[in-house]
């Protein structure tokens, strides 16, 4: 028969098909060594690629461009992490860039990957190409950092410098050396300071103390004039004319002790006030003193707080963070022409140097690998749906028989139940019929008798 005739090995296939001993073979051997190794990162099948060896060359560079788009990826993380956290350790910083290596090798191999085969929609390497160069847009931006670092540093240096002298300038503004208040005005909000002996300040603090010293003595005069008149009544209600003689000698009555203890109640409600209005007296006498020498004393301290508050901004600005140096490019870019057009190129070669490999699957289209692997596809879905069929066909045949197994078995069943049923009947007949004999031999028997 045809299918025993032996089948001739695929490897001794000749490409020519002419069998002579020198022509081409396909597939040809396999290769190992670095350049499988590329190859192997993009998804290729080496038994496939096999039949077109001519293609191992541009899958080979394809590898290439992958790894190499990954190393720069991790060359430009550990750029970014020591420009930005130069406070990280070495052993971090090649972790995270090795880390970021394996992102990149990962994410690109599956772009490239993902292409492979003629059924792959021009719509769909359209987003990976955009995927692509957002990846290129983040690897770019620590690399110009870098290339443009003296320029971004001296940027940064004058605007902080003219940042701090803007902030300066506001401090002396909105805090005049008379001390005078300045809280009327909506943008000196954040910059009023305070520094204690300013002459207004002083001012304000006399006038108030003042103030607060006349409510004071008022209350004092109050008191006092209550104390005078409860000394008054114990001085009368105290004297010889209300003295007590007995056996023990000479007493007061009840009522000059109760004017004794309410005089004495009232001086202890007095002397607080009077205390605290000599302290008020001496503090507002202190103040007045202190006033007529703030003139020249609080200049020098305004000056040194100013100078403080300007020290601690410079001090909080921002060198070395992403967003600052990320605006010191751009105001380089924007103050210098060939800047920009350096900038703009750089980023052009980055994004494309990491889109390189989609984009070369754009300009190239489908290669004999794709066209074998599509082809190989679709053989693999109708060799699949073929074996679905092959698989439903099993089944339902399984189904028939298995049913047909089951209707025979319960036609034996009912067979077996139809003679069980039968013989019982014909055991009925047979012992009813042996009954009526009997009776009838019976009643024979007695009418002979």
């Amino acid at each position: 028969m045809s299918t025993d005739t032996p089948l001739r090995p695929a490897d001794s296939a000749s490409f020519g098909g002419h069998g002579d001993a020198g022509s081409e073979r396909r597939p040809v051997a396999p290769v190992g060594g670095l350049a499988a190794r590329l190859r192997r990162l993009i998804g290729v099948d080496e038994g496939l690629l096999a039949w077109v060896p001519e293609d191992r060359p541009r899958y080979t560079r394809y590898g290439a461009l992958v790894f190499n788009t990954a190393l720069v990826g991790s060359v430009s993380m550990a750029l970014a992490l020591t420009s930005f956290r130069s406070d990280l350790p070495g052993t971090a910083v090649v972790l995270a860039a090795l880390i970021w290596f394996w992102v990149v090798l990962t994410l690109d191999s599956w772009l490239v990957s993902s292409t492979h085969g003629t059924s792959v929609k021009r719509w769909t390497l359209m987003l990976r190409f955009l995927l692509s160069i957002l990846l290129g847009l983040f690897i770019a931006e620590p690399i110009l950092f870098q290339i443009f670092d003296k320029e971004i540093r001296q940027e940064i240096a004058v605007g902080n410098e003219q940042s701090v002298a803007d902030y300066r300038g506001m401090l002396v503004s909105c805090n005049p050396t008379d001390g005078a208040s300045t809280s009327d005005r909506a943008e000196c909000g954040r910059y009023q300071l305070k520094v204690v002996g300013s002459p207004a300040e002083l001012a304000r603090q006399i006038k108030t103390g003042t103030a607060r010293a006349a409510t004071l003595k008022a209350q004092v005069d109050e008191l006092s004039r209550e104390h005078d008149a409860k000394l008054a009544t114990e001085q009368r209600l105290c004297g010889p004319k209300y003295w007590i003689w007995t056996a023990n000698g000479r007493d007061v009555t009840i009522t000059c002790k109760r004017a004794r203890t309410a005089t004495a109640a009232a001086a202890t409600e007095l002397a607080p006030y009077q205390r605290q209005l000599k302290e008020m007296t001496a503090k507002g006498q202190t103040l007045a003193a202190e006033q007529d020498n703030a003139a020249n004393a609080y200049q020098p301290k305004l000056q040194r707080a100013i100078d403080a508050k300007t020290a601690q901004r410079a001090a909080a600005l921002d060198t070395d963070g992403i967003l600052t140096r990320a605006h010191g490019l751009k105001e380089v870019a924007e103050s210098d022409g060939f800047a920009l057009f350096l900038t703009v190129v750089l980023h052009l070669l980055l994004v494309c140097f990491d889109a390189m490999p989609v984009l070369a699957k754009l300009m190239s289209g489908a290669t004999a690998y794709d066209r074998m692997l599509g082809r190989r596809f679709e053989t693999s879905q109708r060799l699949y749906a073929d074996e679905l069929q092959v698989q439903h066909a099993c089944a339902r045949m399984e189904h028939e028989a298995q049913r047909y197994r089951v209707e025979q078995d319960t036609k034996d069943r009912m067979r077996r139940v139809q003679r069980r049923y039968q013989r019982a009947e014909a055991e009925y007949a047979a012992e009813e019929r042996a009954e009526l004999e009997a009776r009838m031999n019976r009643i024979l028997a007695a009418r002979r008798a």
